[in-house]
Formats: C-alpha cells, sequence, structure tokens
C-alpha cells in the first residue's frame, strides 16, 4: 500500500512535464515561425515579387489613378475656356469686317472726319474777325475769281498748307449775326490761330467796317450745294509734269491720288493748293479724291488741259 501510494504522485509529474514539453515547444514553433516571415528573405518579399510584374498597375496604380483624377478636371477647364475664344470669333466673325469698308469709303457718321487736320467738323473756334479789300475774291488758294465776294482768309496757322482751302464757315458775331463765307485766301501773320480776315462784304454782314475787329466763333460747315467737283491742271503741265487742283468740293479735300502701278500715289500739297506730280506720274489718267472724312471720288478721263476747268459728274456727300 506504500508503493502503491508513492507512486500516485508520479504519474501527475510525468503530465505536468509533458504539457510543460508541449507548451514549450510550440512558443518555440510560434517564435521561430514568426522570425522566419519577418525575415528579408521570408514570404513578404515573395508577395513583392508577385507585386513586382503588377508594379506598372500595383504600386503605381494609385499615382495612375491620382494623375488621372486631375486629368478630367483638367480637361474641363480647357473645354470650358476654348468655347469662349470660339464664341467671341462667332458673334464678330469675319464676314462683318467688310461693313466697315463700305462706310470708309462711302460715309462715316456725322461729324467724324478721321482725316481732318487742325479745322475739324462739331468743333466751334473762337478769334478775332477783320476784314480786307478781297478784290475778285481770289486768293492763296488759286481758285480764280469767285461768284460771290462771301470769302475769307484762314490765319497761317489753320490754313495749314492749304488744307483749309474751300471749306465753308459759319462765322458768328457776339450781336448774334452770322453769315457763311468760303475759304479762298491766307492770313499771313501776325494773323493768330482762331482769326478770320474776312471781305468787307462778308464783315459788313456782322458788323459796320468802322468796327475794325471784332470777337467771333466760327464751325465748318457741309453745305448744300447743286455744284459738281472740278479738276483743273496747272498751266505748264504736261504728261512729264503737272500739277493738278480739284474746285468746288463740299468738304475740304484731305488727299489727292493718280493711278500708279495698278495702284494709286499720293501727290504732295502745296501752300498754293495744287497737288505736284514732278515725274509726270499719272498726269492725264484716274483721280482719286478723298474729303477729310474719309469719302473718296474717283474720276477717270481727264485729260491735261492746262488752266482749263472740267467739270465731273461727282460730289462728296453732305455731313449733317
Amino acid at each position: 500500500m506504500a508503493s502503491a501510494s508513492h507512486r500516485r504522485p508520479r504519474a501527475p509529474r510525468k503530465r505536468r512535464t509533458a504539457l510543460v514539453s508541449a507548451v514549450v515547444v510550440a512558443a518555440v514553433g510560434l517564435l521561430l515561425s514568426l522570425v522566419f516571415a519577418l525575415r528579408p528573405g521570408g514570404a513578404p518579399d515573395t508577395v513583392r515579387t508577385a507585386a513586382g510584374p503588377g508594379d506598372h498597375g500595383g504600386p503605381r496604380t494609385a499615382p495612375t489613378a491620382a494623375k488621372r483624377t486631375p486629368a478630367p478636371k483638367a480637361k474641363p477647364e480647357p473645354s470650358h475656356a476654348s468655347p469662349g475664344p470660339t464664341r467671341t470669333p462667332t458673334a464678330a466673325p469675319a464676314r462683318p469686317s467688310p461693313a466697315p469698308t463700305p462706310r470708309t469709303s462711302a460715309r462715316p457718321a456725322s461729324g467724324a472726319a478721321p482725316l481732318a487736320g487742325r479745322v475739324k467738323p462739331g468743333v466751334t473756334y473762337r478769334g478775332i474777325a477783320t476784314h480786307y479789300d478781297a478784290a475778285d475774291g481770289d486768293g492763296a488758294c488759286s481758285y480764280g475769281p469767285s461768284p460771290d465776294l462771301m470769302v475769307a482768309a484762314m490765319n497761317h496757322t489753320d490754313y495749314e498748307t492749304s488744307a483749309a482751302c474751300g471749306a465753308y464757315l459759319l462765322v458768328r458775331a457776339a450781336n448774334g449775326a452770322s453769315v457763311t463765307v468760303r475759304v479762298t485766301n491766307e492770313c499771313p501773320l501776325p494773323c493768330a490761330p482762331g482769326q478770320l480776315d474776312l471781305s468787307k462784304e462778308a464783315f459788313a454782314k456782322l458788323a459796320g467796317l468802322s468796327a475794325g475787329r471784332i470777337p467771333v466763333s466760327w464751325s465748318l460747315l457741309s453745305p448744300a450745294t447743286s455744284d459738281t467737283v472740278s479738276i483743273r491742271y496747272k498751266t505748264g503741265s504736261s504728261r512729264h509734269w503737272c500739277g493738278i487742283q480739284a474746285l468746288g468740293h463740299r468738304n475740304p479735300l484731305a488727299r489727292l491720288e493718280v493711278r500708279a502701278g495698278g495702284g494709286w500715289q499720293r501727290l504732295t500739297r502745296t501752300g498754293y493748293n495744287y497737288f505736284l506730280s514732278p515725274d509726270g506720274t499719272g498726269c492725264g489718267g484716274s483721280l482719286r479724291l478723298t474729303d477729310i472724312h474719309g469719302e473718296r471720288l474717283t474720276v477717270d478721263g481727264v485729260p491735261v488741259r492746262p488752266g482749263v476747268v472740267q467739270p465731273t459728274r461727282v460730289q462728296f456727300a453732305r455731313v449733317m
């Protein structure tokens, strides 16, 4: 009985030992598996290697997706911007551009005078009016005798190398009287800018001649007239040299051109109101006249006849 009681306690000891051993072996095995799994050459590398071929889609898929995400955003921005420029030309296409050409060649808006010099339409100028003996009305503009003596000599500054020749002016005095005159002459210095030297006949419409000098205001007119423009070649003109003059134009003349080499050549204007062609270019050929408003008149078949006034069938439009 003693021995039997002595053996019974040993059996549990063996079970405990076996149990402890099993636990130790399991812990060691777990530790080894963790070490093996986490070492550089372990399974994770195999996973990376498997993802390696997928590098074009795996790890770079996110950046690619990130790139694609802005791409749709970027596309709408240009697409929204591009309709803007596209609509702008649509709103104002190239086709309407010819519209200004007819306006320029025909008649700009009332009062517009892109080629005007110092004297412009729609502007009221102020100065002094004096008077002189205009005789037959001829003067520096070289028009010859005037059909009436309602003429004026423009001060040297506003005469502007004969640019004022032929201009019609409405002159008003402080007392309310007015008169319409045509510029046919130049008033030399000391005539000041704004000053007009009127014929005695024109001055008398504003005040008594004894007044001598009176303050006035004046502005450019585009008068009603049934006359047409005339052309005159200067004495001595030929096919080799010529001076050309336009007379009877309703509005101040800005340019005179001659046909040359398939185009138009602008002639130089002199202080005595002739346009010169020193080498004979265009003498006897087609002429093109342009007023300060930009309207152009073409005259064909005007032969070189020195000193002869040759009427045409054209006239500049009236500007109100």
